[in-house]
Order: structure tokens, then sequence, then C-alpha cells
């Protein structure tokens, strides 16, 4: 069972919103996408666990099928959820967030913890200085040609559609474990997560940097669920030390999807879908 809506917010934006399942059945997962800045991608994810518990996504503000065109807060975005919840006439919600997207749960549950259920962060989030570790692996799984030319169109003002293309594959190919593949998955990508908003990307990038994630993990885990968990790819380009050192500081398990990277559902499907299906049905009792 598929539905669709757009949601008005607070201050006007509109929000495009998918559930998967029968959203009648309470308490259901929402998904959380990556980015910041692209439009959901996880709808292969949400299949894997939408007969256990409805699965809800959106394309977060600025991105995708929900059109703005003003400045990007982080406190917007967690009321952005706040609100869709309200929409969806749902108290609390099971929370799996990707990449970007667990930081957005993280600092969901740091506000509204009252209305998380359970919670998943899936490849993040990363604390500490993960991004020279990820700054070593990418130069190591790239060509010194493929560095520089992704250092010539990132420099570029107004890229054509094809050399936007090119950037996002070079970008984003070296975040999975199999190089080959990766190119594959990451051409494909590149030509569906869009358009990126990089206006968004800057100025969320920004205040994360300014009110980092790691400053707020002690608080975080005195509010987090009973059932919360981190799960990441074993071949992320982002170093799984940062994950392992995040689940010392929030007393969390942590699962390892061997011969996987950022986007571990593409490379090691079976195995994410038993784990998902696992969390999941622990977390809603089905």
């Amino acid at each position: 069972m598929k539905t669709q809506g757009i949601t008005l917010m607070t201050d006007k934006a509109q929000i495009r919103w998918m559930a998967l399942g029968d959203t009648t059945r309470q308490p259901p997962v929402v998904m959380l996408h990556g980015g910041p800045g692209l439009p959901d991608y996880l709808g292969d994810v949400a299949a894997m666990v939408a007969d256990l518990a409805p699965v809800y996504r959106y394309d977060q503000r600025g991105t995708g099928q929900s059109p703005w065109l003003g400045r990007h807060f982080l406190a917007r975005h967690v009321d952005d959820l706040a609100e869709l919840l309200d929409a969806w006439d749902v108290p609390k919600a099971v929370l799996i967030g990707h990449s970007y997207g667990t930081d957005l749960a993280s600092r969901f549950c740091l506000r509204h913890s009252d209305r998380v259920a359970a919670m998943l962060l899936m490849c993040g989030p990363f604390v500490g200085d993960w991004r020279t570790g990820d700054r070593t692996e990418r130069g190591r799984r790239m060509s010194a040609a493929q560095q520089e030319r992704l250092r010539e169109l990132e420099e570029v003002p107004h890229r054509t559609e094809e050399q936007e293309v090119e950037l996002l594959t070079l970008a984003w190919f070296a975040d999975h474990a199999d190089p080959e593949r990766g190119w594959h998955w990451a051409a494909q990508g590149a030509r569906r997560r869009r358009p990126v908003n990089w206006a968004m990307n800057g100025e969320l990038g920004k205040e994360g940097r300014a009110d980092p994630l790691d400053q707020h993990l002690a608080e975080l885990r005195a509010r987090l669920p009973a059932r919360a968990e981190l799960l990441g790819g074993a071949d992320d380009p982002r170093p799984v030390s940062a994950l392992e050192s995040l689940a010392l500081r929030l007393a969390l398990p942590l699962t390892r999807i061997e011969n996987a990277g950022h986007e571990p559902w593409l490379e090691q499907p079976d195995a994410v879908r038993t784990y998902l299906r696992r969390f999941v049905r622990g977390a809603v009792g089905a």
C-alpha cells in the first residue's frame, strides 16, 4: 500500500512525503535521508521492512519535490519532522537515519526524545576528526587524474548538466567497497538524486561545524530510547573507527556490514535486509 501527500509547514514550506505499508499501524518507521541537499533516495531500503511497519519518507525542504528558497537551519529541519509527525497523527516513530540523516535524527532526539520509539543510526553520525581519515582513504581509492578532475569541476562556478553528473560521480564512487560497481552506482545516483541543493549543503554544514554533535553526546546518551543501535559499512571511506568511538560514548551496539561502504544496502542487500528486519521487529513488536 502506497500513499503520498504534501504537508504545509507553519512557515508555509511544502514538504512532499511518501508512505509504504499500512499507515494505521503504530509506531511507524520514518526514514531520514542524507545529504544535506539531496532528495530522498531510501525507497529500496523502505521496501525491506514495510510489511513489518508502515514506512514514511520525505524530501527534506529545499530538495526533490519539497521546494524552499529560504535559508536553512538545523532547528527548522528538526521542527519539520515534528510537524510531519503531527500531520501523520504519529505520537512516536522509529527513526532510521542514513548519513546526514543520522545527525538530523540525533538532533531530533535531543529536542523530542518523547517522540522517538527507537532509533537506528546508519553510516553516521561521524564525530571527532573523522575527515582526515576520510580524505586519506578517498585519496587511496582515486587516481591522481580523478582527484585533479574533481578539483577542477569543484571550481567551475556554473556547471553544465554533464559536468555536474561527472563531479558527483567522482565524488561518490569511492563511497563503495567495490570501485567498479561503485562507479556504476555513483553515476546512476548522479542523475537521479538531483538537483543537489548546494546552498542547503553549505548552510547546514557550516551550522553543524559551529555547533557539532560532539558537544551534545552526553545529553544524547541520556535521551536515547531503550532500543537504539548503530550500523555501518566496514569499507566506508569514513573511518569505521569513528563509529566505534561513538558507540562507546553512547553505549550503543554497532554492527559492521562487511564488504560494504557508505550505502551498504547496495553491496550487501541480504545482510542489510536481515539486520533491518530484526531491528524493526524488535522496535515495533512485530
